[in-house]
This record gives structure tokens, C-alpha cells and sequence, in this order.
């Protein structure tokens, strides 16, 4: 598949729920709205009044700090009011339901829910049943869409386009919501791609999608024009799943020695938290193949693009 140009789509959905659903022209389209309001970042006022009046609440029910607090100043930047919740701070402890907590927000008319949850389809079902845009910020180890959008952002951003690359994704694919949204965008924008780590971790399975899955990650390394490494996700798996740090490292890890396979263009990601000396070198993550500080950034420039989509269409 091509990677089409500046897209002439309009966006007709009120929610974001995945990347899977979503046409390559939807994915471009979010990816030039972004372009506008990175541009708002660069101002001495860092400010537009794209969704004023209008109220969303970032709904975590999973912890999260990097992704929560993006979409709090994307919401501001936009110049909307923004309520954080909590599953702690919530009525989920007395025994409340999800669906009986999002009527109760809807109820108070808000017009945004941007909803971190463990349990894969929890958007999906939100969505169905409340007028309030729905955006999922990462259910269970199914998708968590925005990353991978701002992750597509940067690669466009630093390469020009996406079509034609070959995207290296090393590490804990099995139980990464991020690694399944990245799949579907890299695909709809014809980027090959290349999952690398234990078989445990990436079974072939993950082939069926289009991708490649490779055990060997020195074979594959110097034809990577990017690579993105995942933290081991110990919250989601079973000890026996993960072969230990220390073999870890020497199999998978991006150490200093392993980068100089790497061609000197090639883009080194990360979507955070890292875990220094395990899935990359400290020195690689600060380095200047490193783009790990841009994708925080453009996530912003993202997050403030679906908002701004998806917060026109609700009507609750």
C-alpha cells in the first residue's frame, strides 16, 4: 500500500477507539491536522480557542503520567476545561460500574472521555453507549492509538514519509498495545515491518498481520531505517514469559556495540518509560539517532489534533 499524500478527508468519527478501523487517508488526515497545531507550541501564547467551552475528562482507570498529563495540556492548549479522574478517586471502588460512572460524567455534560483502561475493549464499549467522544489512551494490551500516531508523526516528521521504510519493533510485542497500534498505522502507510525478541514474546502468530518476525535482531538491525523498543511489560505477563534481564540485554538489549550495526539515518524510538541498560544503552536513548524527545513533543501536536477532531463531531 502507498502512503497517500496531503488527504482531502474529512473526519466523521466521534471517537478514537484504535488504529485498525481507521483508512489510511484517516490516519494521514490526523497526522496534517497535527502539523497545524504544532505550530501553536512554537508561540509565545501557547493557545487557541479550538474547543472552548467545552469540558473533557481524562478517565484513568490504569496509572499513567506521560500519557495523562499530554492530553491535560493538549485539552488546555486547546481551551477546554479538564477534569482528571482516577479509578482510586472514583465511585469504581465502592463497586460503581464503568458504564454507571460514564453515564454520571455524560450526565454532566462532558464532551470528551479520554479513557485508560486494563481491560481490552472498554473504549469500544463507552462508546456504544454514551454521546460524549470516547478517546482510548490504551486498553489492556489491545491499542493505544495515539501513540502510535505521534509515533507515525515523527517518522514522517524526520523522514519525509513512511512508505518504503523498514520499521524495526524489538521487544515485548505480545502484551504491548503499543506494538499493535503501530503495526496497523506502519502498515496502512507501507512501511515494512520487523518484530524482533523471545518467541515467547513474538510468536509467529503476529505474522498473519503482514509483518515479519525475526529472532535474530543482528541480522536485522542494518537494514532498520527505524527502530522502536518496547519496555517489557512485567505488569501484563507471567514470569516464565520474560528469559531474564541479564539474558535479556545480551539477546535484545541495544547496547553500544549492537547500534554500530545501525545505519547512521536510522531513527532510534521509544515510547516510554525506559528502562536504562536493559532495552537500550542510556547513552543510544540521549543520543543523536535518538528521537525520544520528539515523539514526546509531536504527542502534544497529536493529542491536540484528535481532540480537536473528534471533540467537533461529539454532541452529547
Amino acid at each position: 500500500m502507498t502512503e497517500p499524500g496531503k488527504s482531502e478527508t474529512r473526519w466523521q468519527r466521534k471517537d478514537l477507539l484504535g488504529i485498525r478501523e481507521l483508512s489510511a487517508e484517516e490516519v494521514t488526515f490526523i497526522l496534517d491536522t497535527a502539523d497545524a497545531f504544532k505550530e501553536v507550541g512554537t508561540r509565545e501564547i501557547k493557545k487557541v480557542p479550538a474547543l472552548r467551552g467545552k469540558t473533557l475528562v481524562n478517565f484513568f482507570v490504569e496509572p499513567s503520567t506521560r500519557t495523562r498529563t499530554s492530553f491535560e495540556i493538549a485539552a488546555i492548549r486547546l481551551s477546554a476545561d479538564v477534569i482528571n479522574i482516577s479509578a482510586t478517586s472514583s465511585s469504581l471502588t465502592k463497586g460503581e460500574t464503568l458504564k454507571d460512572t460514564a453515564k454520571i460524567l455524560e450526565a454532566n455534560h462532558a464532551d470528551i472521555i479520554v479513557l485508560r483502561h486494563g481491560s481490552s475493549g472498554a473504549p469500544q464499549f463507552l462508546a456504544e453507549r454514551l454521546r460524549s467522544s470516547i478517546i482510548n489512551a490504551g486498553d489492556g494490551a489491545h491499542e493505544h492509538p495515539t501513540q502510535a500516531l505521534l509515533d507515525l508523526y515523527t517518522i514522517r516528521e524526520r523522514k519525509g514519509a513512511v512508505a518504503g521504510l523498514h520499521v524495526v519493533i524489538i521487544g515485548d510485542i505480545l502484551f504491548s498495545r503499543v506494538a499493535r497500534s503501530n503495526i496497523f498505522g506502519l502498515l496502512k502507510l507501507g512501511a515494512r515491518v520487523t518484530l524482533v525478541g523471545p518467541s515467547t514474546l513474538v510468536p509467529r502468530e503476529f505474522e498473519k498481520l503482514g509483518v515479519t518476525v525475526s529472532y535474530d535482531i543482528d541480522e536485522v538491525l542494518p537494514t532498520a531505517d527505524v527502530v522502536n523498543l518496547l519496555r517489557i511489560q512485567h505488569e501484563r505477563q507471567r514470569k516464565e514469559y520474560f528469559p531474564g534481564v541479564g539474558e535479556y540485554i545480551r539477546l535484545f538489549g541495544l547496547t553500544k556495540d549492537r547500534a554500530k550495526l545501525l545505519k547512521p539515518d536510522c531513527l532510534i524510538m521509544h515510547p516510554g518509560p525506559i528502562n536504562r541498560g536493559v532495552e537500550i544503552d542510556s547513552e543510544l536513548a540521549d543520543g543523536a539517532q535518538s528521537v525520544i524527545l520528539d515523539q514526546v513533543t509531536n504527542g502534544l501536536a497529536i493529542r491536540m489534533a484528535v481532540l480537536y477532531l473528534c471533540g467537533g463531531i461529539a454532541t452529547p
